[in-house]
């Protein structure tokens, strides 16, 4: 019955470090994880976080933020996400921040998502351990779609002057700007160009300013 995997599915989630309130969360945002084995699938990929080097709160953290992630098959969609991370040159520390960092990205195809990414970060000038630290490092950009919101991006700064070098040393040292608004970049271009003091290290700069730090300057 349902009480009968309830019961224990919520223990386990308490268990595991969340309060009732988050427990009750996860629950509502993927109801699938009722019907779960508690033996077969939710202990298995605990236990395979913690080997990867998850301690047990950041385990508890990504089920917390990302709840499909108890869904996912170990062997089908994890195991290889993982591999393929680490032969792409992800020491096993970086993998475990990227996946506690950012969940999700567990859910993501190799194929039409992450590969692609990859790719376009090389076309950018990237080098392989420079690709690898741009997505350690800002793990979130791999929800982002290349046509939609990264292309537009590279097309701005390519518009505004900046050479191919300088759009790949921007990418490579900071791969956070990859997360703000294509309207933030445009704005702080725009404001830095009319004080005549554009180069793509004051645009860095800018970037990584809060709105208030920026206004002041």
């Amino acid at each position: 019955s349902l009480e009968a995997n309830l019961k224990p599915l919520v223990q386990w989630l308490l268990d595991l470090g969340m309060d009732k309130s988050q427990a009750a969360k996860v629950i509502a945002r993927f109801p699938p994880i009722c019907g779960l084995s508690l033996e077969a699938n939710l202990k298995p990929l605990v236990q395979w976080l913690l080997d990867l080097g998850l301690d047990k709160s950041q385990v508890a953290k990504s089920i917390s933020r990302h709840p499909p992630i108890c869904g996912y098959s170990l062997e089908a969609n994890l195991k290889p996400l993982v591999q393929w991370l680490l032969d792409l040159g992800f020491d096993k520390s970086q993998v475990a921040k990227a996946i506690a960092r950012c969940p999700q990205n567990c859910g993501y195809s190799l194929e039409a998502k992450l590969k692609p990414l990859v790719k376009w970060l090389s076309d950018q000038g990237l080098d392989k351990s420079q690709v690898v630290n741009a997505i350690a490092g800002q793990a979130q950009i791999c929800s982002l779609s290349l046509e939609d919101n990264l292309e537009p991006k590279v097309h701005l700064l390519g518009a505004r002057g900046f050479s191919q070098t300088d759009i790949a040393r921007t990418l490579a040292t900071c791969p956070q700007i990859l997360g703000h608004s294509l309207e933030r970049m445009r704005y702080r271009i725009g404001v830095l160009e009319a004080a005549g003091l554009l180069t793509d290290a004051s645009f860095r700069t800018a970037m990584l300013m809060s709105n208030e730090k920026f206004a002041s300057r």
